[in-house]
């Protein structure tokens, strides 16, 4: 019988490329392949690259060198680009990189393992030359659904397929295969963006919005309750559209309680959210129903009106933080994070000032600061008026400083709060960690329990602030939540 063939995803970027990466492994496995973690222990090293902002890019292009490297000292006889950013570039990254052994865009990743093989025999298959994927959908959003079936949408695999694709589970397992045994999870919500802000090159090459259908979503989110996931983050570009193209803006409100109703689950989280956009409804669903973590991932980008007009986006401080207000009466423990450009073209000394002052009123448990720098192909790339690098720099360092203490005070304000912890990791020498329902996956900090005793990956326990260091709480756990942790442990 001969040897499987091995092959080994590596993921960079986002929770959107985590997603795809595992829809890629459940099609591989299905037809064969052997998954591995370790890309030396790989006949095929698949990177899922990043192409949304420079240093992203330079990760994804290390990653492949450093894979290309182990064809000289391990197993690995080719390495293969997918993601953004070889759907990006396709040819032009080709022959930028001719260390890659293949260059594959979106519409190959039905096809992959056939792909792959091509590759690995030696033959070749052509890179993909890039286009505007917000053409292949029509542009009225009511009419896209039935256009997709033509179209590729990773992520949005397939809810029932033949027995075998993907771990057992009944008629609905979905076309994906975890790539780690985490008690997290992310599921697309769906894909694509219509927003046009001239900074962002992402619509171009994950095309225009296309929503999932509620039934797939759920049934994702069933089938990965039963591989021991308790928490879910639900993922797109933007959320607070989903359902304009299904014939209802509200259908995020309808579906979030039927997801936190799922056996095993115990926390729903959504992510990207534009402020513009939010409902009130939204916002009564995100901070009234069990299991629904009272969580606002809100991209401001800015507060300065100007900069936000150049931006094309919509809203200025006062707004903002009523909106924010608006949440915490609602839910005065909520959290919020969001991410910020400071440098953008024509950016005035003023401006800045405005988006400090949002800063300091905001409030926010968690803050991504970012320095302008052009992206090909957007609007902002042709704008004049641009800011010196050394500027950009210096406020870059001004508003991190600012950021990191904010974030830090916010932290303190928690002392005392009561959270419910989601246990992530078990260490007899670093501790236990976990993270409470304002912190979202790698991005907004963690919390130390004070105490381990019958505890496990995958544990909800309840547990007061008692310390904080920078942004990340120590807490200790409530004494009959230890118990039950300990009982459920039996």
């Amino acid at each position: 019988m001969p040897e499987r063939r091995t092959v080994a995803l590596v993921t960079l970027g986002c929770a959107r490329n985590e997603v795809d990466s595992e829809e890629l492994a459940g099609r591989l496995e299905a037809d064969g392949w052997q998954l591995v973690e370790d890309a030396a222990d790989a006949d095929v090293a698949v990177v899922n690259t990043c192409g949304f902002v420079e240093a992203a890019k330079k990760d994804s292009v290390d990653a492949l060198l450093e894979a290309n490297d182990l064809k000289d000292h391990g197993r690995t006889q080719a390495v293969v680009a997918v993601g953004c950013m070889a759907e990006r570039y396709g040819k032009e990254l080709a022959e930028a990189l001719p260390e890659a052994d293949g260059v594959l865009g979106f519409d190959d990743y039905a096809d992959i393992s056939d792909r792959l093989q091509t590759i690995l025999s030696g033959g070749i298959h052509a890179s993909h030359t890039p286009r505007d994927r917000r053409k292949l959908l029509p542009v009225s959003p009511a009419e896209r659904q039935e256009s997709a079936v033509s179209v590729a949408l990773p992520g949005h695999g397939p809810a029932d397929l033949p027995e075998g694709v993907a771990p057992a589970s009944g008629p609905r397992a979905p076309l994906r295969r975890r790539l780690d045994g985490t008690p997290v999870a992310s599921v697309k919500l769906a894909s694509g963006c219509d927003r046009r802000c001239s900074f962002c090159a992402i619509p171009s090459f994950r095309g225009s919005f296309i929503s999932r259908r509620p039934s797939d979503v759920l049934n994702e989110t069933r089938w990965l309750a039963e591989q021991g996931v308790k928490e879910i983050m639900l993922v797109s570009e933007n959320n607070t559209s989903y359902g304009k193209d299904l014939g209802d803006i509200r259908l995020l409100e309808s579906l979030l309680p039927e997801l936190a109703e799922v056996d095993g689950l115990e926390r729903v989280r959504v992510s990207y959210l534009q402020p513009a956009e939010m409902r009130p409804g939204l916002i009564d669903v995100l901070t009234s129903t069990p299991k629904v973590a009272p969580y606002f991932d809100l991209s401001f980008q800015h507060s300065a009106p100007d900069v936000l007009r150049a931006m094309r986006r919509f809203g200025d401080t006062d707004r903002f933080l009523e909106l924010l207000d608006t949440i915490r009466s609602k839910a005065p423990e909520a959290g919020v994070r969001s991410n910020f450009i400071v440098g953008f073209p024509g950016e005035s000394e003023a401006d800045l000032a405005e988006l400090e002052r949002f800063l300091n009123g905001a409030r926010l448990d968690a803050i991504g600061v970012f320095g302008y720098s052009d992206e090909e192909g957007t609007e902002a790339a042709t704008y004049g008026d641009k800011l010196d690098e050394d500027l950009v720099a210096e406020r870059l360092a001004r508003v991190s400083r600012l950021a990191e203490d904010l974030v830090s005070q916010r932290a303190e304000e928690r002392l005392g709060e009561t959270v419910r912890v989601l246990v992530e990791s078990v260490d007899e020498e670093e501790g236990v960690y976990g993270r409470a329902a304002h912190q979202a996956p790698e991005t907004d900090g963690q919390v130390l329990l004070t105490s381990g005793a019958g505890l496990g990956v995958g544990r909800m326990v309840e547990a007061k602030v008692v310390g904080t260091e920078g942004v990340d709480l120590v807490a200790e756990p409530l004494t009959g939540s230890l118990a039950c942790s300990e009982e459920a442990g039996r």
